[in-house]
């Protein structure tokens, strides 16, 4: 197995810093899958009954100047790694104003990434720090427990408002209740809700609209656009999502499953990343 990259464009690694960044936030374990042409953080896959689940992708071509891997094996050209996200950002932190970044997997005394960071120097060497972060290796036969996770039959499908805005909603919801309610229609309208012995809090959203999903999502062919589809999920998983995420994403969308889950994705230029979350029972 083999694996070695390089970033030289400072826009691109404050892109994928940002990227594990937010994936540190979300998941203090993960799986890296490393193929020819993405990595991809894998989080909530296995024993995580009930629990949420992340998937993101770093599409390498724009981001990365070289790329290089060999996989297991010719039919199977990947690998699987243990990673802790919040080690490999804190390495990527510390090359902000570097001139390039090598990512490479290497052996010492155990697997490791190894982060090379080539600083600007006054002098004609340039100065290099080096982050060794160890790493798992997930054989094999392991490999199925971390397959994408599959996209529910969803009842309505909605573009978010301003994260920022939503951000502030929840914050100040939580303080409440340890749940909220997030319904929407196919009319472009959302709401989030907050229900106690005491108190009852909704906050409206309208005029989001709805992507215009292609294929068959049947549950939503035939549905009354005013009808609103609900599920109550974990307040803190949510604003984990909102507080955490520093993709800027250029599109943000939920799917909702009715009492089932609420289906999270972010996209922004090479990088996508999905969360799931369950709805409670």
């Amino acid at each position: 197995m083999r694996f070695r990259a390089k970033i030289s464009d400072v826009g691109c690694l404050a892109h994928f810093s940002r990227a594990v960044s937010t994936v540190a936030k979300l998941a203090k374990a993960c799986a890296l899958r490393l193929t020819c042409d993405q990595l991809i953080f894998i989080a909530g896959a296995r024993g995580a009954v009930g629990g949420a689940r992340l998937w993101c992708e770093v599409r390498q071509g724009k981001v990365f100047d070289e790329f290089q891997m060999e996989g297991v094996a010719a039919e199977k050209n990947e690998i699987y790694l243990e990673v802790t996200p919040e080690n490999l950002s804190r390495a990527l932190k510390t090359a902000q104003n570097a001139k390039a970044v090598k990512i490479k997997l290497t052996n010492k005394h155990c697997p490791c990434l190894t982060v090379a960071v080539e600083l600007p120097s006054l002098s004609s060497t340039s100065r290099v720090v080096t982050h060794d972060i160890p790493v798992g290796i997930i054989p094999r036969k392991l490999w199925n427990d971390f397959r994408e996770p599959s996209v529910p039959d969803f009842d309505v499908s909605i573009y978010l408002p301003a994260l920022k805005t939503m951000k502030s909603v929840v914050e100040r919801m939580k303080n409440l209740c340890n749940s909220i309610v997030i319904e929407a229609n196919l009319n472009g309208e959302m709401n989030l809700k907050i229900e106690t012995d005491l108190v009852c809090v909704t906050t409206h959203f309208k005029e989001l609209g709805n992507p215009p999903w292609v294929g068959s999502q049947n549950s939503s062919q035939e549905r009354d656009p005013e009808t609103m589809a609900e599920a109550r999920i974990d307040i803190k998983r949510l604003l984990q999502l909102l507080a955490g995420q520093q993709v800027n994403p250029t599109k943000a969308l939920c799917n909702i499953a009715s009492q089932r889950i609420v289906h999270f994705i972010l996209l922004h230029e090479d990088v996508s990343l999905q969360y799931f979350i369950p709805a409670l029972v």
